[in-house]
């Protein structure tokens, strides 16, 4: 672009300007003439029947008396720039402003030739060296004509009242086309350099580096395009951060029960552990490989929700849902001494969603209130209506989280520093598919915490009628 676009434009205005001015002079030139020539014959033919009407006063049979028109025809003709001439009606020059040509008579002369036209062209029946503009007027008298007056112009005088009103034209066109560069400057500044910015910002992006920032603060559409452009390479970046920090996650969670497995069975192989002690520590090799298979199963469930987003909505009681779940936390309560207090705005409350899907929100948010609940505690879980929402909280009064932390429990692999100790077997990954779950239902999930009092998850649900 750098090298074909502004040069293209560069091109094109200039071509333009040198075009526009070839028309101008072309077509100016010629119309300009022709416009002068019919002006100047109008206003010399006036002149010829002004002074043909005095002298046709003069006429008395054939005899002409010139001394009452000279005054009038010198003047008009030093006005005029013309040279004015009475003739008789056999060609012979009677009268004539320079005083050459008197007596002098025109050879094949033939007032006829000039037919309707107003003006002539020519050298007048070669009575000149250059062209000149002719007009004539009959003298008149008693029914019969005398003479005529003619008028010449040169033709040099036309062109050069031409070439002062084409001089006017072509400055005033220079001054337009030098007027013209504004529109090329704004065009650089407005539009060439700012595409140049993001061309190169683009480059930079395709090089890997994220982190260049464009700087054009115009409020136009290539304004709106650097700044759409500057936050998808803010997203990209942080998407890279991201990235690297889920590999580092992934890698940590998968290194650390690997190194296990392959220590014991090291030990198993090496007769380090002795084989009374084989069925505990294959047992801590299953536990770890539960542990494995869970995390995978998190990471799959968490691509399926953000690659295809699908669900298999139907119409389902959400109180009966919770109970079925809650009961199946029986053993895991029992040990800890905690209950359950379920509270219902009804008996029955339908609701319309994925069914498998928010089983899975419910286990993730009752095991977290299980495992972070303190021993002999109540959790307490809650449904309410709200125009046509089905309200869900699951509360517990454990340890809850840190005011630094509320914000960073729903990212992949976080675990905050007082959840690490209670939370040998997790994944990091529970309440990240639990906000996937509900934000592909279209809804929303809130958390209200504070720490060393409890911990309580609010979703949302569309209610079957709303569906």
């Amino acid at each position: 672009m750098t090298h074909t676009l502004y040069y293209k434009l560069l091109l094109g205005y200039l071509l333009f300007g040198f075009l526009g001015f070839v028309t101008i002079a072309t077509f100016s030139s010629d119309m300009t003439y022709r416009h002068l020539l019919r002006e100047e014959a109008e206003a010399l033919y006036d002149e010829a029947v002004l002074i043909a009407d005095n002298c046709s006063m003069a006429y008395e049979g054939k005899h002409v008396d010139l001394d009452s028109s000279y005054p009038q025809m010198d003047a008009v003709a030093v006005y005029l720039k013309a040279d004015i001439w009475i003739l008789d009606s056999r060609g012979r020059i009677i009268a004539d402003t320079r005083r050459q040509r008197v007596g002098a008579v025109i050879e094949d002369f033939d007032p006829v030739t000039q037919g309707n036209r107003l003006y002539t062209l020519g050298r007048y029946f070669g009575q000149f060296k250059e062209d000149v503009l002719s007009v004539s007027a009959p003298i008149t008298g008693n029914m019969n004509t005398y003479g005529y007056v003619v008028i010449h112009l040169p033709v040099s005088v036309v062109r050069a009242k031409q070439n002062d009103f084409l001089n006017i034209v072509y400055i005033t066109s220079l001054i337009l086309f030098g007027l013209s560069l504004i529109i090329l400057l704004v065009f650089t500044t407005a539009v060439y350099l700012p595409l140049k910015k993001i061309t190169y910002a683009a480059n930079e992006y395709a090089a890997g580096n994220l982190s260049h920032h464009i700087e054009i603060s115009s409020r136009d559409e290539i304004g709106y395009l650097a700044h759409t452009l500057n936050y998808m390479s803010d997203k990209l970046n942080e998407m890279e951060e991201y990235q690297k920090k889920f590999i580092a996650n992934v890698s940590h969670d998968f290194r650390s029960p690997l190194t296990s497995i392959k220590g014991y069975l090291e030990a198993i192989l090496d007769g380090t552990i002795p084989p009374e002690l084989y069925q505990k520590y294959l047992g801590i090799i299953i536990t770890e490989t539960k542990r494995l298979t869970k995390l995978t199963q998190g990471m799959l469930t968490l691509d399926s929700l953000g690659s295809s987003g699908y669900l298999s909505r139907s119409k389902f009681d959400i109180n009966r849902i919770i109970k079925d779940t809650a009961a199946a936390f029986e053993g895991a309560c029992n040990a800890k001494g905690v209950t359950f207090d379920l509270t219902f705005s009804d008996t029955s409350q339908m609701v319309h969603a994925d069914l498998g899907k928010i089983q899975q929100v419910l286990y993730n948010l009752i095991d977290n209130a299980i495992k972070f609940s303190l021993n002999d505690s109540v959790i307490y879980i809650q449904t309410s209506v709200r125009y046509e929402k089905v309200f869900v909280s699951i509360k517990d009064t454990g340890i809850g989280i840190p005011k630094n932390s509320i914000n960073k429990i729903w990212e992949r692999f976080y675990k905050t520093d007082l959840s690490r100790g209670k939370d040998k077997k997790g994944t990091g990954l529970g309440l990240s598919i639990v906000k996937e779950i509900i934000q592909s239902h279209g809804e929303n999930i809130d958390v209200v915490s504070t720490e060393g009092v409890g911990t309580e998850f609010i979703f949302s649900l569309p209610k079957a009628g709303a569906a």
